[in-house]
C-alpha cells in the first residue's frame, strides 16, 4: 500500500511539472530580470557603429566617444540628440539615418541601469 501511494505522489509530481497553470504560476512569482546594460557590451559597440568617425579619433572632430567617461559625461545630451528627428537643430547623428527606437532605447536603459562600464 505504502509503494502505490508513493507512486502516486510521484505520478501527480511530474504531471504537474508539465502541467501549463503551475507554470504560469511559477513564472508569476519569480519575474526574469534582464540583465543590466553596460558601456563595454551594449553602448560602445553602438558608438563604434553609428556615431563614428565623426566621434572616433583620430578622424573625428567632435567630442571624442571612445571612451566610457566622455559618454557617461554627455550621456544626457546624447539622448536628446539622438532622439530628435532628422532635420531639428542638434540632431545626431549627422551624416546617417536616424538610430533605430530599440538603438536610442539602449542608451535611454543604459542610463536607467546606473550607466555601468563593465
Amino acid at each position: 500500500m505504502k509503494k502505490l501511494l508513493l507512486l502516486l505522489v510521484i505520478a501527480v509530481a511530474v504531471f504537474m511539472q508539465f502541467c501549463s497553470s503551475a507554470k504560469k504560476a511559477q513564472s508569476k512569482a519569480e519575474p526574469a530580470k534582464p540583465a543590466a546594460l553596460t558601456y563595454e557590451a551594449n553602448i560602445k559597440p553602438l558608438i563604434a557603429t553609428k556615431c563614428s568617425p565623426c566621434h572616433i579619433p583620430p578622424q573625428g572632430r567632435k567630442e571624442p566617444y571612445d571612451n566610457y567617461a566622455n559618454v557617461k559625461k554627455d550621456i544626457d545630451d546624447i539622448v536628446r540628440r539622438i532622439s530628435l528627428n532628422p532635420g531639428e537643430r542638434g540632431f545626431m547623428p549627422q551624416k546617417n539615418a536616424k538610430l533605430s527606437d530599440s538603438a536610442i532605447n539602449v542608451f535611454k536603459q543604459w542610463k536607467a541601469d546606473g550607466l555601468l562600464e563593465k
